[in-house]
């Protein structure tokens, strides 16, 4: 049994402090591409064999639907504007009203594919139609109330992206709980994003207001993956927030285990790449690996998220949502059994080279760097240097890059400043010491004709970056796979399901 203390919101009594005391319970997270095949879940990860207690000391966080959040906001990948972007830059009402029926409809359209009782399905519409009208509401009032020179529109719209974001989360939950109730499971809606809610909570309040009360031995929550707080989420994590609100309830709640539901192990590498037959699956790794995973852009969970983890000493389990009887990878602090490369993976990026002849001995360019990178909003991916370059790998579009050169330029104009598309190839392992993975994959890339544009490895032993032509990218992540894991594989490694 874990007991945990926290303070009631503010509003409150004060000094007034609730405790609560948990048996043993895990809390578990389901991504929005999982979420859209729900019903396919609830006989195997939700209910499956278990019957009566075996059901529940389990916590659920979800995400919205996949797609709706896309919807509500912009589309991760194309950048396509949604709710949010089309209000933010609108000369008339008639975008964002357009984009928030669209999200109604995706919306209804989610729940009408996965419930099928009629009553379900009308407290669905309704719920929908209450948020909506809610939000359709609130965009056109903050409108109005911008229209007077006091009061500015960019300054409301961090609490607009907050505002639009749980909307997809908190329907999402309501219909799994829906759906699990009409299973015959004592599945209740936690809804942490603060609809209609006068009080303000931080985050940690937030979570002790919603569960305090939850009897996790006859109950199942249903959590939204957004929780309003006080810190502000979407400033902090932006679209990784449901994972951070995942991690803080494990760690309020003293959860045995984390767990996260994908729709795919945790691999050795993309199977369209290297073939389905010489993938394997992780198995077991340390949040090391999990950090250089999120580094490389292939999250298995946010860096944010898996520090609170760590810090909570929880055990992170990443598992395919559709194999439920397969373990999945485990996530802890314990050292590697034996050295092994264990993934390999790439990312691309631009390679922004600052070259100044007068930089040998001369404190300040690195910093300077570091400062017009951080006010262009743009991510380090990695950085080498020598005594007159400094190179940084970043994640960012090559338009975003020509600003930073210009900034450099107007501050360094004696300097030669370039911008080169290159893809990083990482290998990564728990640990690496003595397995020569760079050297060995030097030599694997010349033999398979691969120009390596830059390689390094740092002291810490835990990856081997090498930086190729994006067009050799692919190739790369295949050709390093093949000669640092291999057919043969490692003890550590397991072929994935």
């Amino acid at each position: 049994m874990r007991s945990n203390t926290a303070d009631r919101g503010p509003g409150r009594t004060a000094g007034w402090r609730v405790h609560v005391t948990f048996p043993e319970h895990t809390v578990e997270k389901i991504g929005g591409t999982s979420m859209s095949r729900i019903h396919e879940l609830v006989d195997t990860l939700f209910i499956g064999g278990r019957r009566g207690g075996d059901l529940y000391h389990r916590i659920f966080v979800v995400s919205a639907f996949g797609g709706i959040t896309d919807l509500l906001l912009e589309h991760k990948k194309s950048g396509t504007p949604g709710v949010y972007a089309l209000f933010a830059n609108d000369d008339d009402d008639h975008g964002w009203l357009s984009a928030l029926s669209r999200v109604a409809e995706a919306m209804n359209a989610a729940h009408h594919a996965v419930l099928s009782d009629a009553g379900d399905l009308a407290l669905a519409d309704d719920f929908v139609r209450d948020r909506i009208e809610g939000a359709r509401s609130c965009l056109f009032d903050l409108q109005r109330l911008c229209s007077y020179g006091h009061f500015r529109l960019s300054s409301h719209m961090m609490v607009v992206r907050e505002l639009l974001s749980g909307l997809g989360e908190a329907h999402s939950a309501f219909v799994t709980s829906l759906l699990l109730q009409r299973a015959g499971v004592n599945a209740r809606f936690v809804d942490l994003s603060g609809w209609r809610d006068e009080d303000e909570y931080t985050l940690e309040q937030r979570i002790a207001a919603a569960l305090r009360d939850v009897d996790l031995a006859r109950e199942l929550p249903i959590v939204t993956g957004y929780a309003q707080c006080a810190e502000g989420l979407m400033r902090e994590y932006d679209r990784g927030y449901s994972e951070v609100t995942f991690s803080n309830i494990a760690a309020w709640t003293g959860a045995a285990q984390a767990i996260i539901h994908k729709e795919f192990h945790l691999s050795s590498a993309d199977p369209r790449l290297v073939g389905a037959d010489a993938v394997r699956k992780l198995g077991h790794t340390n949040y090391d690996v999990a950090d250089q995973l999120a580094n490389m852009g292939m999250e298995a969970i946010h860096p944010n998220a898996a520090k609170i983890l760590r810090q909570s000493d929880i055990p992170l389990r990443v598992t395919n949502a559709f194999d439920p009887g397969d373990p999945g990878t485990l996530i802890d602090d314990k050292p590697a059994n034996t050295p092994a490369v264990e993934i390999v993976t790439g990312l691309n990026v631009v390679a922004l080279e600052l070259f100044e002849q007068d930089m040998v001995g001369v404190k300040g360019y690195d910093a300077t760097t570091l400062e017009v990178l951080k006010r262009h909003n743009v991510r380090i991916v990695s950085k080498t240097s020598n005594a007159n370059t400094i190179t940084h790998y970043v994640e960012a579009s090559l338009k975003t890059v020509r600003r930073v050169i210009s900034d450099l330029e107007a501050i360094y104009p004696s300097a030669h400043l370039s911008a080169r598309a290159v893809s990083i190839v990482s290998a990564i392992g728990s640990d690496l010491s003595g397995l020569r993975v760079l050297s060995r994959g030097l030599v694997a890339l010349e033999t398979a004709d691969i120009e390596v544009i830059a390689a390094h490895q740092t002291p810490r032993n835990v990856d081997a970056q090498f930086a190729v032509s994006r067009e050799a990218a692919d190739r790369a992540v295949a050709v390093l796979h093949e000669a640092l894991i291999g057919a043969a594989g490692h003890g550590s490694l397991e072929k994935a399901a």
